[in-house]
């Protein structure tokens, strides 16, 4: 019987299916043991199941079996415990009185028949099956990276599943999109196999083979490890995979991006697919609308041809050739038409419209589309909106009507296509200026920023009656901007009457700079002198108030005498107004336009009188009036 029982013992540690047994030789067939489970690592507690009577657990000897040798490991007397040499020498305890034997930091090798055997009244035996388990890692899978293909002969390496570090050994289950794959006969082959760690853990090794199909190309598959332990079954999945699945091409075909209508200056992308893996190698070709031959475009490394921007040259009939490098057989994509919608340049008509003051003027906007256009009108200084429609007229024309005028042309269906023309409106009439009267504090040594503006068409021209650095800057056709720089000193103080501010005896007078308001038309920096005494200042009034009563008495001779006729006036060259001696040196700026002809309107000074017929265009103006 002792051969019988080893076999069975020695199956029962491999599936852990059927009870272990293990006798002494010449022994009668014992009992089965009581069976007691522990995970590795935890304490087993081993109960002798002798007679409770004191007498009997006074005088007990423990031993360990194994493959059918049992040595002595542990002695109780008196209820004293001892422990043998050997490997369970410091780990072996007594608890509950001396009916329990603990067994500690359990390991795989620790899984076999544990004996205990009584002295009194006659020789008793116990035997106690240990159990060991320990859960294996998380499995780990990896897929075949040089994938399957579809035309293989017999079934190839899917992936492998191994499980490190269980005991005893787990059971592996494949499955493929949710479901469990079993053996079949040249469709689908399990190959598994363990490695005894030096722990005396298993390491679990599954490789699955299998014939694939077309449609397995998104098939997901992974692995489950089964496994017990003395709270009862468990299991662990790893994460799916999916292996590559190589298959003939059948079909190409050509895919745009964006989708929907496209406009010039989109980023357009035409490239191919087809239903083959791995795909074959493509080539995109336009059709030529003058040859109606098909020619070859470049495409870029990964076989995409980009328009960008995109062109209504662009448009035209695509299509895409595959050709299969392991077959050799080359298919063509069905041909896909592409437009680039687009607006072409826009045509305004007159392109550099001139008018004079109270004449009228038309203004036409043209422009081609793929699609239906819309216009309209803008305002360029101030973007109004003023005709909806490639017409626009302008009536009574004023001074203020010059300047830019933009037209628009729109497609309303494709948001963003739109082509614009400015045309500026140039209507004729002198030099005009507003004027701003500011006064500004100066010092000597100081640089003064001083700026005037004037408009008009012809173009106006702008000097300055002191020295200084002047430069212009054209505005818009009939605005320009002078700016001149002067530098401040005791001789400019005496000519040209600018105000003066007085340093403190103790203030060091550098070089400085002042700027008269950037955008300041026609700046003056003519104003009274300020004293530094206090006294002084009731003088300065009278003066003053004097001055101006002296100019509105000349003022009203002056105007006496031209009623009289007596007053002569030239009608040609250049008119110079005489100023009174108080004003004589008063800074002004002389605006020119040498280009009016006869029919031109007057000069207009600031109060908005016009000049005599025979002026020539040429006056001086105050900058303070």
């Amino acid at each position: 019987m002792g051969l019988p029982r080893l076999v069975c013992a020695f199956l029962l540690a491999a599936c852990c299916c059927c009870p272990r047994v293990a006798g002494v030789p010449g022994e009668a067939e014992q009992p089965a043991p009581e069976l007691v489970e522990v995970e590795v690592g935890s304490t087993a507690l081993l109960k002798c199941g002798l007679s409770q009577s004191q007498g009997n657990l006074s005088h007990v000897d423990w031993f360990s079996v194994h493959k059918e040798k049992r040595t002595l490991i542990f002695r109780v007397r008196q209820g004293q415990g001892q422990s043998e040499p050997g490997e369970y020498e410091q780990r072996l305890s007594l608890q509950d009185r001396g009916a329990t034997l603990a067994l500690t930091q359990v390991t795989p090798q620790d899984e076999r028949i544990f004996l205990c055997q009584g002295k009194r009244p006659r020789s008793q035996e116990y035997r106690i099956q240990l159990r060991v388990y320990k859960a294996p890692e998380e499995p780990n899978i990896q897929v075949n990276p040089l994938g399957i293909p579809v035309n293989s002969k017999e079934p190839e390496e899917v992936a492998t599943c191994v499980g490190r570090n269980g005991y005893p050994i787990p059971q592996v289950i494949w499955y493929k999109n949710g479901r469990p794959l079993k053996e079949e006969k040249n469709r689908v082959h399990i190959q598994s196999s363990q490695t005894v760690e030096s722990s005396g853990l298993y390491t679990l090794q599954s490789i699955l083979k299998a014939q694939l199909v077309k449609e397995d190309k998104d098939a997901q598959f992974y692995c489950e490890l089964n496994y017990r332990l003395p709270s009862g079954n468990h299991m662990k999945e790893s994460r799916e995979v999916t292996v590559p699945v190589f298959y003939p091409t059948e079909k190409v075909w050509l895919e745009v991006e964006p989708v929907g209508m496209l406009k010039e200056g989109d980023r357009v992308e035409i490239r191919c697919l087809a239903d083959g893996n791995p795909p074959p190698h493509f080539s995109i070709s336009k059709q030529n609308p003058s040859t109606r031959e098909a020619e070859e475009e470049t495409t870029n490394d990964n076989g995409v041809l980009v328009l960008e921007p995109a062109r209504k040259e662009h448009s035209g009939r695509y299509e895409c050739q595959g050709l299969d490098l392991d077959t050799m057989i080359s298919l063509l994509s069905e041909p896909q038409e592409l437009l680039v919608n687009y607006v072409s340049d826009v045509r305004v008509s007159p392109a550099a419209p001139e008018r004079q003051e109270g004449s009228s003027l038309t203004l036409t906007c043209e422009a081609e589309s793929s699609q239906d256009l819309e216009f309209q009108w803008l305002r360029e200084e101030t973007g109004q909106v003023l005709e909806r429609g490639p017409v626009l007229q302008l009536h009574d024309l004023k001074r203020e009507a010059g300047g830019g005028y933009r037209c628009v042309a729109s497609v309303p269906s494709i948001p963003g296509l739109n082509r614009t023309q400015l045309v500026n409106v140039a209507i004729f009439g002198p030099p005009w200026m507003a004027f701003k009267e500011r006064k500004v504090w100066v010092k000597e040594n100081m640089v003064l920023n001083l700026s005037c503006e004037a408009s008009g068409h012809p173009r106006p021209t702008i000097s300055w009656n002191v020295n200084g650095t002047a430069s212009e800057q054209d505005q818009d056709p009939q605005r320009v901007l002078s700016t001149l720089n002067v530098l401040v000193t005791p001789e400019l103080l005496e000519t040209v009457n600018l105000t003066t501010l007085t340093p403190d005896s103790n203030t060091t007078t550098g070089l400085s700079t002042s700027t008269a308001s950037p955008h300041t038309r026609a700046n003056s920096t003519s104003t009274e002198r300020k004293l530094p005494e206090p006294e002084s200042r009731g003088v300065v009034i009278v003066a003053v108030i004097v001055c101006i009563l002296v100019l509105a008495v000349l003022g009203a001779v002056l105007y006496f005498l031209y009623k009289k006729g007596k007053l002569p006036c030239r009608r040609s060259g250049k008119q110079e107004i005489t100023l009174p001696p108080s004003r004589k040196s008063e800074l002004v700026v002389e605006v020119k336009s040498d280009k009016l002809p006869e029919e031109m309107g007057l000069l207009q000074g600031s109060s908005g009188d016009k000049r005599a017929p025979g002026d020539q265009g040429e006056k001086y103006i105050d900058l303070r009036h």
